[in-house]
């Protein structure tokens, strides 16, 4: 039964592309209902009671006209709190901002692979379906823990269905990140004190080796940053001053929230490998920046939120 306890992991996979996002904005409640244009950079989220829909369902939010029923968004906010042991209000309410981020999020996904033309299969969904039930040791046990985790038959297979499809897309946008990139080689003096820092800056000035230099401040890794591309660094100011130096050139004192750098290039390439970490960072930008578009682009009206 272990093995069923984590079908919240496969089946919410998209969780995760929420943690890289969540930059993007977060839902705010207001007074006044409002449906967010097409052309606004991040949609209004707003609190209103709920119409009454065609179908009578009661919706927590439309999503380029689908609608997040508010069966479902109550359902999964359950399961989330139950997940994280959420007690107090404040965590219940951002736990209800995260959850309908979150629902919202894997409609924008799932949207997204059906124009690519990515449709799933009934026969997957029913090989899923075959292994979960097995995983959970019967039939029988399955249904008590769709039961017991606020799922019906009809809403298990929607989430398994929108997963798989969120998922397929998310790898889609993942792949699409390039394997090389510009990249620049950089050493780095780092210091906490200014005025030590304008010192050493005197001493490369009047002729000192930088390799020398950054050696002695910095035995164990010679001040080596390695090679890196740009919109890497959590420091854009060294970036910026990397990319603008010629090969050999350092720079004058880069004031950061951690200390003071003077860094040098070491060597340029246009079209170097990226690491497995740069490569990283650069698909966790590229979902920050798709979803950020896919929200611009998006028709997003928020009906309810607890």
């Amino acid at each position: 039964m272990s093995s069923l306890l984590d079908l919240l992991g496969k089946v919410m996979i998209l969780f995760l592309i929420v943690g890289l996002i969540s930059a993007c904005g977060e839902i705010e409640q207001v007074a006044t209902p409002t449906v967010t244009p097409v052309d606004s950079p991040i949609p209004t989220i707003t609190q209103t009671s709920i119409p009454p829909t065609a179908t009578s369902i009661p919706m927590a939010a439309m999503v380029n006209g689908v609608g997040i029923t508010l069966e479902e968004y109550e359902a999964e906010l359950n399961r989330y709190l139950s997940a994280q042991g959420n007690e107090s209000s404040k965590d219940q309410t951002e736990a209800a901002k995260f959850v309908l981020e979150d629902l919202i999020t894997q409609v924008l996904f799932a949207q997204a692979a059906e124009k690519n033309g990515f449709m799933v299969e009934e026969e997957v969904i029913q090989a899923r379906m075959d292994g979960l039930i097995v995983d959970a040791g019967g039939e029988l046990s399955f249904e008590n823990w769709l039961l017991d985790n606020g799922y019906s038959q009809q809403s298990f297979n929607e989430a398994l269905r929108r997963s798989i499809m969120g998922a397929w897309m998310r790898d889609k946008i993942l792949a699409e990140v390039p394997l090389s990139a510009e990249q620049v080689y950089v050493r780095q003096i780092f210091l906490f004190n200014l005025d030590q820092t304008n010192q050493v800056l005197a001493e490369l000035e009047s002729g000192k080796d930088f390799a020398t230099l950054a050696a002695s401040y910095e035995p164990v890794t010679q001040g080596d940053l390695g090679w890196f591309p740009r919109d890497f660094l959590p420091h854009p100011a060294i970036e910026e001053a990397a990319f603008n130096l010629a090969v050999g050139e350092y720079s004058p004192v880069i004031e950061t929230s951690v200390g003071y750098h003077i860094i040098q290039v070491v060597e340029k390439d246009p079209d170097y490998p990226l690491s497995p970490e740069a490569r990283l960072v650069w698909q966790e930008n590229a979902l920050r920046d798709w979803v950020a578009m896919q929200r611009d682009q998006s028709n997003i009206s928020i009906l309810y939120l607890q």
